[in-house]
């Protein structure tokens, strides 16, 4: 007899790009989760140019994918998410998920249980960026 995986709470934030924050779109680049009793934050992300460039042709699409590669710099503690890298893991993800007024916006907090994080996190970026 097998016995049930352990479910872990968890919570997460779906990271937008928004290229022009006068005209309210965006689009879904990638997905940060945070599970506390795991001690796990890590992030997801893909930056498709092509439907990028839809939003804002003048859209600097490096310039996305490095402050995407700074978030996985927070989340993972190193020198590539600065002075907030240093932060215990639970201030990460709260840097992480305040609202910010610039072309990369982490939208509402949402939550949930999963035996397993990292998957967690994969399936959540299929499913909500692609």
């Amino acid at each position: 007899m097998t016995t049930p995986a352990t479910q872990l709470a968890y919570q997460y934030v779906v990271l937008r790009c928004v290229p022009r924050v006068d005209r309210e779109e965006f689009l879904n680049v990638g997905v940060v989760i945070y599970c506390e009793a795991a001690g796990f934050l890590d992030v997801s992300w893909r930056a498709d140019r092509d439907r990028l460039r839809v939003l804002d042709p003048q859209l600097d699409v490096d310039q996305v994918c490095e402050a995407l590669a700074f978030v996985e710099g927070v989340c993972a503690g190193d020198q590539r998410g600065g002075a907030a890298a240093g932060s215990p893991i639970g201030q990460r993800f709260g840097f992480l998920k305040a609202p910010r007024s610039t072309v990369l916006q982490p939208g509402p907090v949402h939550g949930g249980v999963t035996a397993d994080p990292a998957r967690q996190l994969e399936n959540l970026r299929q499913k909500l960026v692609g």
